[in-house]
């Protein structure tokens, strides 16, 4: 890493910084079997995509890249690597290998003539599960499926207690075993658990134990896999129960190796990479455009945002590294399903004064004409200028970078494609950085904040 050339960089961006905001595009768009992107990127040209990438290589990212997927110490605080890609591999390790770790449990649930499968987690342990069920979801499926986060009572009385006549399969997801969610949530459920009818999955298998679940309803993932990564892993044991779960994961390894090789498609698919990272950074530290909105406009995609919000927002939300150029790290995300957030906030984003950038997933071949046009109009209206009107309240801003994601097939292939895609544009982002996107000791300080006021009060 050359300071000097960091520094010389460091001057030009803030050179084009200092420039009115140009109209000037960088259209790029990549093609492949699962997905399709389109870039209409206002004020972000080849300029800064050049300066950005002599950036990343005086910086390594490559090699930041190779030392990922060779498992080394990443996680450099926690002192592990990050080994949720394994899960992807299309040869994984026995420690890895999602269909034989979870295949004796799956038999037992299929043969127990369930009528409810009801799984409690909270972060990943939720979001990830709650998206493969949305998108799975089928009329004729067997079983009816609900997840519960666990802190109110009045959500598991909802949900749960109209349900316990009936022959429920319950699975709780924790990686620590210590999460207060879901031990509320055990104390809740009470004798309605039994050792034949609940399995529980967690790197911590002593706790399990202590928590009387029998040895075969535990299922392991290791301490390497974060709970915003784990949904490669057994956490998504609910999706698996109905679907091909393997061509979920047969999507994300397809990411990865065009991320690992050095093919002509891999190349172009590390150009899509870099100018989504790219762009994000710039329009964060030099256009103050500080919030994304992620709009989905699939119903089987409704939660989308929501997963991705965990995902960026837990790996980099950490404080600016001090040497860094960069001063700001991640982006605030929100959003959510397209149709009805343009009947929510979508005035604001059309004709207020906050600045943003967007990102766009649709799949023509799952969604009506009018899902369909919504989305490609929002795109159009959002990233253009708009001519003169004789009436200025009917001027809109146009002036919101977007990123078109269209994916050929709404299918769980298609899906993992696009979250391993996510991953690897914001694991460039926070090489980019130079953060460290694995820790999340602001999550930890939440909890110990709460479990003081728990031991202050004495109750739940």
């Amino acid at each position: 890493m050359n300071k000097k050339n960091i520094l010389k960089i460091s001057k030009s961006l803030i050179k084009l910084k200092q420039q009115s905001p140009s109209d000037k595009k960088f259209n790029f768009s990549f093609d492949s079997k699962y997905l399709h992107y389109q870039s209409y990127l206002r004020d972000f040209s080849l300029d800064q995509y050049k300066l950005f990438d002599e950036l990343y290589n005086e910086l390594e990212v490559d090699h930041s890249i190779d030392g990922l997927f060779s498992g080394d110490t990443v996680n450099k605080t926690e002192g592990r690597p990050a080994l949720h890609h394994k899960y992807r591999s299309a040869s994984p390790d026995p420690e890895f290998d999602f269909k034989k770790i979870t295949q004796s449990l799956l038999a037992e649930i299929k043969k127990g003539g369930y009528e409810n499968i009801i799984t409690f987690g909270i972060g990943g342990s939720y979001e990830g599960p709650k998206l493969l069920q949305e998108l799975c979801f089928k009329a004729s499926s067997a079983h009816k499926y609900f997840f519960v986060c666990g802190p109110d009572k009045d959500e598991f009385n909802a949900i749960v207690k109209p349900l316990l006549g009936q022959k429920n399969f319950y699975i709780f997801s924790s990686k620590s075993l210590a999460t207060d969610e879901i031990l509320t949530c055990l104390r809740w459920l009470g004798s309605h658990r039994t050792p034949h009818n609940a399995a529980v999955i967690t790197s911590n298998f002593q706790a399990a134990k202590k928590l009387d679940f029998s040895e075969s309803s535990i299922v392991l993932f290791p301490e390497s896999v974060g709970g915003r990564y784990s949904i490669w892993s057994p956490i998504s044991l609910s999706a698996s129960i109905e679907s091909n779960f393997s061509s979920f994961l047969k999507g994300g390894n397809a990411a990865d190796i065009l991320l690992v090789n050095n093919s002509a498609d891999s190349k172009r698919y590390k150009k899509l990479l870099k100018t989504l990272a790219f762009s994000d950074i710039w329009f964060n530290n030099y256009r103050n455009k500080a919030n994304r909105i992620v709009l989905s406009y699939n119903w089987g995609l409704r939660s989308l945002a929501d997963y991705v919000q965990q995902l960026e927002m837990e790996l980099l939300g950490k404080p600016a590294n001090k040497h860094s150029i960069l001063k700001k790290t991640g982006q605030s995300i929100f959003g959510g399903f397209g149709s009805t957030a343009q009947h929510s906030y979508f005035q604001l984003l059309h004709q207020g004064t906050a600045d943003f950038c967007a990102d766009i997933i649709f799949s023509p071949m799952a969604t009506s004409p009018l899902s369909s046009a919504q989305a490609k109009g929002q795109a159009y209206l959002l990233a253009t200028k708009q001519k003169k009107s004789l009436n200025s309240l009917e001027l809109n801003n146009g002036n919101a970078p977007v990123n078109f994601f269209t994916l050929k097939h709404l299918t769980l292939p298609a899906l993992g494609f696009l979250l391993a895609t996510w991953e690897h544009r914001v694991f460039i982002a926070a090489a980019m950085l130079q953060i460290n996107p694995f820790d999340q000791f602001g999550v930890a300080a939440g909890k110990k904040a709460a479990n003081r006021f728990i031991k202050k009060n004495h109750q739940y």
